[in-house]
C-alpha cells in the first residue's frame, strides 16, 4: 500500500471535511480559540492514519503541533500504530515522544483516542509510576490520560491501578475526570462485576455523583439505585489554578 505523505494527508483531510460534522464537533468539543476544526469523521481519520504508516516522527510532530484539530488527531493515530508494532526500546522511545507532547493532546477526544493505545501498551510492560506523575499534573488532559491509559491494563485483568486512581482523583475539580473514573470502573465491572461492586460498596460515599452514575450503568436497576441513592452529595473541591 502506498503511504500518504504529510502534504497529501493534509490535502485529504480538507477534501473530506463536512460542514455538518464540523458543526456537531463545535457543540461537543472543549476547543481553544486557536483550534481549527475541519469536520472529518473519526472513521475517516482512522482510515487515513492507516494510509500514513510511512510518515516520519518529524511529520508526526508537525501534525501534533498543528492548530488543526483533525491533524493532531491523525498524528496521534499514526503514533498509536507505530507503538502497536514497536517493541522494547523502540516502544519506550515512542512513549517518551508522546509524554513530551501531552500539551498537544488537548481535548477529550484526543485523549480518549490515544492514551490506552499509545501509553497503555507500555504500562503492560513498564513502570506504572508515570500514572502517578500524570495524575498529579495541573493539566486536566494529563490527568485524563492517566485514567484512560489504564484501559489497557483493565483489558488484561489488572484493575488495581485504576482503583488507585479513582481514590487519588476522587476530589478532582473537573467533571471530565469524574466521568472518566466512572467509565473505567464500568469497564472493570464488565469483566468482574462483583469486584467492582465491592469497591463501590466500600467507597461510594467518597466518590463524585457522576462517577457513581457512570460506574453503575450496567448494573441491575435495583442495585444501581442502591448506589446512586446511597451516594452522599459531597461537592467537588474548588478548581486548582492551571486546571
Amino acid at each position: 500500500m502506498t503511504s500518504l505523505s504529510l502534504k497529501e494527508l493534509r490535502a485529504e483531510l480538507r477534501a473530506l471535511a463536512e460542514p455538518a460534522v464540523r458543526a456537531q464537533q463545535e457543540r461537543v468539543l472543549g476547543r481553544t480559540q486557536d483550534d481549527e476544526l475541519l469536520g472529518v469523521r473519526v472513521p475517516v481519520l482512522r482510515r487515513l492514519a492507516r494510509s500514513c504508516r510511512g510518515l516520519s516522527l518529524d511529520d508526526v510532530d508537525a501534525l501534533l503541533h498543528s492548530r488543526v484539530h483533525e491533524e493532531r488527531f491523525a498524528g496521534l493515530l499514526v503514533l498509536a500504530e507505530r507503538v502497536r508494532t514497536a517493541r522494547g526500546a523502540d516502544r519506550k522511545a515512542l512513549v517518551d515522544f508522546y509524554l513530551a507532547r501531552t500539551d498537544c493532546v488537548d481535548d477529550w477526544d484526543l485523549v480518549d483516542a490515544s492514551a490506552h493505545v499509545v501509553l497503555g501498551p507500555w504500562l503492560l510492560e513498564g513502570d506504572l509510576r508515570v500514572l502517578d506523575e500524570l495524575a498529579a499534573s495541573s493539566r486536566l488532559w494529563d490527568r485524563r490520560i492517566a485514567v484512560l491509559a489504564t484501559l489497557a491494563l483493565i483489558r488484561e485483568g489488572r484493575f488495581e491501578p485504576t482503583f488507585d486512581l479513582v481514590l487519588t482523583l476522587r476530589q478532582d475539580p473537573e467533571p471530565l475526570i469524574h466521568k472518566a473514573l466512572g467509565w473505567m470502573l464500568r469497564e472493570i465491572g464488565r469483566r468482574d462485576e462483583p469486584l467492582m461492586v465491592a469497591f463501590l460498596s466500600r467507597h461510594v460515599d467518597k466518590l463524585p455523583r457522576v462517577t457513581v452514575r457512570y460506574a453503575t450503568e450496567r448494573l441491575a436497576p435495583a442495585e444501581r439505585a442502591r448506589f446512586v441513592k446511597g451516594r452522599q452529595g459531597r461537592q467537588p473541591a474548588p478548581a486548582r489554578p492551571g486546571s
